[in-house]
């Protein structure tokens, strides 16, 4: 995803990430996965106008808060059981995708315990929104 740097429609942005926030959830499709809450690693990139997070005062007020992301993680993870990952990373995007700074977003999730053999298996997905010199 580094090549997302220099998308054009990014030029301007600062990225901020939340790395491997790890929560305990009820997800899953299998059934040795519904029996208890696994450990899931959330991975969020937001790319925002450096208009809309360069602090001119040193103030939480001047920039997106990571906390709004761990909120809305939380507030997604606290609806209840999530079968899928794509509907959990899809679910958490929208989140952020409707923070009114941020301009594109990147979610993954990981779930490290259901295999064995490998560290884990997950899933991917980035959006940009569309802003008035896009649709020209």
């Amino acid at each position: 995803m580094n090549s997302l740097l220099h998308d054009p429609r990014l030029a301007g942005c600062r990225r901020l990430f939340l790395r491997n926030h790890e929560l305990r959830i009820d997800i899953g499709v299998h059934d040795f996965e519904q029996h208890a809450p696994q450990r899931v690693r959330v991975n969020v990139d937001l790319y925002v106008p450096l208009a809309h997070s360069t602090p001119a005062a040193d103030e939480l007020a001047e920039v997106v808060d990571y906390d709004f992301v761990r909120a809305r993680i939380a507030e997604l993870i606290g609806r209840g059981p999530i079968r899928l990952q794509e509907t959990l990373a899809d679910a958490i995007l929208a989140a952020m995708l409707a923070h009114p700074q941020v301009r594109a977003a990147r979610v993954s999730t990981e779930k490290p315990d259901v295999y064995p053999d490998c560290d884990a298996v997950g899933v991917e997905v980035f959006a940009i929104k569309q802003v008035k010199e896009d649709a020209a």
